[in-house]
């Protein structure tokens, strides 16, 4: 491997965190579009944690207008979760090809309140939260990007 394409790899390596509703709003950006499967939803209730592996764009290379799209792999994790519900996802189909269109934060008794996860076609991961704690941590580029199912993180909900 080259320097260049070494030092391109390991700057496209971000880890992003949000502790409040501002953070959000930018990792909900990174993650727009994000391909993820059912099988890679893994909620820990007793580490009250979720954490979903994805393969979302690479929003660096869109800005700085590369022809060719290309995806990360990422984790995105939200921790001190007290409860995760789900509509529209049927979380048994390990195999269940999902959008992640965005993340929504809905204030409640402060500093919690809940965290909405919006998937295409009108899935939805509704996140119950002490509070807002969250990471996106980039993994890797992406060098299978004609499947989506090598990428395990979990299988339970």
């Amino acid at each position: 491997m080259s320097q260049n394409s070494a030092s391109q790899r390991n700057n496209s390596q971000r880890k992003l965190a949000a502790l409040d509703e501002d953070d959000l709003v930018v990792i909900s950006a990174h993650v727009q579009d994000a391909a993820v499967v059912a099988g890679d939803i893994l909620w820990r209730a007793n580490e009250n944690r979720l954490v979903i592996g994805m393969r979302r764009p690479d929003c660096e290379q869109i800005l700085a207008g590369e022809c060719t799209p290309r995806r990360l792999i990422s984790a995105l994790r939200f921790d001190r979760v007290l409860s995760c519900r789900s509509r529209g996802i049927d979380m048994a189909a390990s195999d269940l090809a999902l959008t992640l269109l965005g993340l929504e934060f809905d204030p409640g008794h402060a500093p919690g309140g809940e965290v909405l996860l919006l998937f295409a076609d009108g899935g939805m991961l509704r996140l119950e939260v002490e509070c807002l704690e969250c990471e996106l941590a980039d993994l890797g580029p992406d060098e299978d990007a004609e499947g989506f199912t090598n990428m395990r993180v979990g299988t339970d909900i």
